[in-house]
């Protein structure tokens, strides 16, 4: 299992380790991906303060807090907990799910009948997979729901619960948007997983997968471990953070002789050169430099290699992106999928792809919870035949929040929660649902 979850990181409230078995666990959730397994589950927690306005926030130095509640709601004070592992490691998982005795649990109150207890939600293709190795190993039965639904209902509720959650990033800076939510819809859901696929979003139940390519993470991945023998998905990362990809990709400039590419004209006798947006920078060919020199793969450097591929596979699906929201007229782009991995070299390749195809009409948008989309989306579909009543109250952070690159990957000042198996990522919130 990894050590990152969702990008929430930072100090624990302890300063050490800390269990979370003496908490109520439930509502587990999974999206069993071709290549990742992502996890969220709720546990309860009362140790919350009081302040002189009646207002509650968790104790220690937790990273949000909540705004006065409806006395109509009936409220449950927890947190909500992200964890992922390879689909590879499946045990790792059944293994993490076993310790944390979610096994009876799974419903907001202990009214749920005997015969559902042991049923948690699932969705991805894994779901049906491993369906008999959950049974087998967990006792547990996988009800699974369809997966777009999970991702567009997963991006729903970040977008409309979550403060902060989408941001911007351009020349190094993140910028958090501000997210109206009249006015919302329409936007296309750009989601890179093993491979990636292109949803308009039109409401909180009307989608449509528009498009998709299946060159993604799982392209980056398995072509990334053939060249350069990664054993991880994150240290082809790591690699590429080292590397150099104009070693191996032909840019403008090595066809030019070094010139932008340039149309020049006569305007009245005038010499006028007008610029069609090729610097001598832009990239012509990925690995196109490996046609002409003599060299094998042993001679490039892995870190180069690793580079390279990130910045095609990146600026592939930006330009799709921009190209199918240009198709339908959105004005909103968001980005998600755990190929992005809070990776601050691929998330400005994707931004300078949208603005270099878009003339800086269109921004990517990026979300914090970039790769828990489906799982958020199995997660409250617990709720699905009452999904008015699930509300998440306004968070308010209680920790000034700032984007910081730290190698290669962006950061934030959230306080995370961690166990034996790693760092798992945990936002503190007040969940309610109307009383019956």
């Amino acid at each position: 299992m990894e050590d990152r979850s969702s990008g929430i990181e930072g100090k624990l409230e302890d300063g050490g380790s800390k269990t979370l078995d003496s908490e109520e666990i439930s509502h587990l959730a999974l999206d069993i991906g071709g290549t990742l397994i992502k996890l969220v589950y709720f546990s309860r927690n009362d140790n919350w303060t009081v302040d002189d306005k009646g207002l509650k926030s968790p104790k220690g130095d937790s990273p949000l807090r909540v705004s006065s509640c409806n006395p109509n709601y009936a409220i449950l004070n927890g947190r909500i907990h992200f964890a992922k592992f390879e689909t590879s490691k499946i045990n790792e998982c059944l293994e993490f799910i076993r310790s944390k005795k979610v096994i009876s649990a799974g419903y907001w109150h202990h009214e749920a009948p005997v015969s559902d207890k042991n049923v948690i939600k699932a969705t991805g293709g894994g779901a049906y997979k491993f369906a008999d190795l959950f049974k087998d190993n967990l006792g547990l039965s996988l009800d699974k729901e369809d997966e777009m639904d999970c991702l567009v209902g997963g991006a729903n509720f970040l977008l409309k619960a979550v403060h902060h959650e989408a941001f911007t990033y351009t020349d190094g800076q993140k910028e958090y948007v501000q997210i109206d939510h009249n006015d919302l819809y329409p936007y296309l859901l750009v989601n890179i997983g093993s491979g990636v696929s292109m949803i308009k979003v039109d409401g909180d139940d009307k989608f449509e997968r528009v498009s998709g390519t299946n060159v993604g993470g799982g392209t980056f991945w398995g072509l990334g471990r053939l060249l350069t023998k990664c054993k991880s998905f994150d240290e082809l990362l790591e690699l590429s953070h080292r590397g150099n990809n104009r070693v191996i990709d032909m840019l403008v400039g090595d066809i030019y002789g070094g010139l932008d590419y340039s149309k020049v004209r006569l305007l009245e006798g005038i010499r006028e050169i007008l610029r069609i947006g090729l610097a001598s920078t832009t990239i012509a060919s990925s690995f196109g430099k490996a046609i002409s020199e003599n060299k094998e793969l042993e001679d490039y450097r892995p870190e180069d290699v690793s580079r390279s591929l990130l910045r095609m596979i990146s600026n592939n699906v930006g330009q799709i992106a921009y190209l199918n929201a240009l198709r339908f007229g959105l004005k909103r782009i968001f980005f998600g999928g755990f190929f992005i991995r809070g990776h601050a070299y691929t998330i400005d390749t994707i931004s300078v792809a949208v603005n270099f195809w878009s003339k800086g009409e269109a921004k990517a948008m990026f979300l914090r919870h970039e790769g828990f989309l489906g799982a958020l989306g199995a997660f409250i579909s617990h709720e699905k035949n009452n999904y008015d009543g699930l509300k998440v109250h306004q968070l308010v952070e209680r920790v000034q929040t700032s984007a910081s690159n730290s190698g290669d990957k962006i950061q934030s000042s959230l306080a995370g929660d961690s166990n034996d198996s790693g760092n798992i990522g945990a936002v503190s919130i007040q969940l309610s649902r109307l009383s019956c």
